[in-house]
């Protein structure tokens, strides 16, 4: 698949209040917005990651699979490896955080973690 790169940006932080930390890079190309397993690259350290491509707020963000480091202001690359659903809408954060929960579990398995 593909691999996106630029500098964290602070976003919103909506994924943090919804117990999923995400680092966030401008979305410059045309990924299909949707949930991917991902592999997200720091320096030279690689980590396994659900990655959301959202083409609506050209933001591409990620949440690193138990890691909790601030990464603000790093340069990261984000490779995308599998397509895990298409981009829905939630009725509350309580589905949405569900949904979220469901994605990690169904990356853990894909990773073998």
């Amino acid at each position: 698949m593909t691999v996106y790169s630029g500098i964290v940006q602070k976003g919103k932080q909506e994924g943090e209040g919804l117990g999923f930390r995400t680092v966030n890079i401008p979305l410059t190309d045309t990924a299909p917005s949707g949930v991917y397993a991902a592999k997200v690259k720091v320096g030279e350290e690689e980590y396994e990651a659900v990655a959301f491509a959202d083409q609506v707020r050209h933001l591409l963000e990620a949440h690193i699979i138990d890691f909790t480091a601030d990464l603000y202001g790093w340069n990261v690359k984000i490779e995308l490896l599998k397509k895990i659903r298409n981009r829905k809408k939630f009725k509350d954060d309580v589905a949405l955080k569900a949904a979220i929960a469901k994605d990690v579990k169904d990356v853990r398995q894909y990773f073998g973690l």
